[in-house]
């Protein structure tokens, strides 16, 4: 009776989310990002993770002015909405045409797509490492779009029925999905044994992973990139995307990080990590008002 009970409650919430798709596809991806920014702006402040933000970015950028913080503060509740309110929107947002490169809303740059050619047809794995910046899900999708052979990793919503809708929402505009969970190292490393490339976002806490330094502050980070680069001896690239004016984006592909390995010659797992999150550290200080500092990501 309980679980039947915890199966429709489960269907009704999946169904109003759903209802609150379709109202956001019709907007189409300019009025429904203006509004989820409007509207984060307006809600965020009210809840709890307003203080886990403010604190986090207080304690990152000490060195800033009260009105300062405050504006990163407000720009990251407003880049939270414009991202929840894109996601119907991905395959509308990703017009990158290659014949006519950086004409619509994408920007890519020569050496980015060289490089992404490269592993496009090289017939080797890969890692590409990303973070929850600006639309941190467009890299997905340029993979499935332009033809690179590629599996990401993927934090499945508590709600069986909203997790089926937003699986088949990611099926439509991305490749090979791969649930977090006890099975997904081994869905991870089938994948670089196909000679995939595999996408994983890096900057979140892992209670059990390595101490490190992020942000001025001791946090425990993933160490699963770098295990896994240790055993296939693999190229590990980045890859971000850059929220612009206009409802733009831009988006980067580093060149291969060239991981620090111990005296054997192995990947050393604890200073590749630092060396990832370093990479990641970089690029939120660059555009920090993208970043999502609603993450208790200091929690040791």
């Amino acid at each position: 009776m309980k679980a039947a009970l915890k199966r429709a409650a489960d269907e009704t919430l999946a169904a109003l989310v759903r209802g609150g798709f379709a109202l956001i596809r019709a907007l189409g991806p300019d009025r429904a990002g203006r509004i989820g920014a409007a509207v984060a702006r307006t809600l965020g402040p009210l809840t709890s993770a307003n203080r886990i933000a403010r604190e986090n970015i207080d304690a990152a950028f000490p060195e800033k002015t009260a009105a300062e913080r405050a504006a990163i503060l407000r720009e990251s509740w407003a880049n939270l909405g414009r991202t929840a309110s894109e996601y119907v929107h991905l395959g509308d947002l990703w017009d990158f045409d290659p014949e006519n490169p950086n004409t619509g809303r994408i920007e890519l740059d020569a050496d980015s797509m060289a490089r992404f050619e490269r592993l496009r047809d090289d017939g080797k794995p890969a890692i590409i490492f990303a973070a929850h910046l600006a639309n941190w899900e467009l890299p997905a999708v340029a993979a499935l779009r332009h033809g690179l052979p590629a599996a990401a990793l993927y934090r499945t919503p508590n709600n069986a029925a909203i997790a089926r809708d937003i699986l088949a929402l990611r099926r439509g505009v991305m490749g090979a999905l791969i649930p977090a969970g006890p099975a997904a190292p081994i869905r991870m490393m089938e994948a670089l044994d196909e000679g995939m490339h595999l996408g994983m976002l890096v900057d979140q806490r892992f209670g059990r992973g390595p101490r490190i330094r992020f942000l001025g502050r001791e946090a425990s980070a993933i160490p699963i990139l770098a295990r896994l680069a240790r055993r296939f001896d693999c190229p590990i690239h980045g890859a971000r995307a850059i929220r612009l004016p206009g409802g733009r984006f831009r988006l980067e592909l580093t060149e291969a990080v060239d991981l620090v390995r111990d005296a054997k010659g192995q990947i050393d797992i604890q200073a590749a990590t630092q060396q990832v999150n370093d990479i990641v550290e970089g690029w939120v200080r660059e555009y920090p008002g993208q970043w999502l500092w609603q993450h208790r990501r200091w929690r040791l």
